[in-house]
């Protein structure tokens, strides 16, 4: 029945023009408005994700967006320049790093949206 049916995905945020903002600005993705409360982040690769207005909006609580980079160590180090705060965690299965870095398996750091929502960097 879905077959031929494009799909797409989307995450809700609190407030939209810091949305824009932070994905634009601060993480250099671009972003098109393409509604009044409804962003479309788009990826190079042609990827795209809709994020969208939500009246009492609660963050994920598990990462909605994974960002591939070819060194983790420089892009932790760019967006901490920018301003992010990664994630630290220190008991359960993921352990990371001063920088926030998990190891071993992928090398991958969390950080959140200014919704609250939590976005990663991974080593590809």
């Amino acid at each position: 029945m879905l077959k031929h049916a494009p799909f797409y995905a989307g995450f809700a945020v609190d407030d939209v023009a810091k949305a824009r903002q932070f994905y634009s600005d601060t993480l250099g993705v671009r972003v098109i408005d393409i509604g009044e409360s409804l962003l479309s982040i788009q990826a190079t690769n042609g990827y795209a994700v809709l994020a969208y207005a939500k009246p009492g909006h609660v963050p994920a609580a598990h990462t909605i967006l994974n960002f591939p980079v070819d060194d983790i160590e420089a892009a932790v180090d760019d967006l901490r320049a920018a301003g992010i705060v990664f994630e630290q965690y220190d008991s359960g299965p993921i352990k990371t790093n001063e920088k926030g870095i998990a190891t071993p398996g992928p090398k991958q750091a969390w950080f959140k949206d200014p919704a609250g929502n939590i976005l990663s960097v991974i080593e590809d």
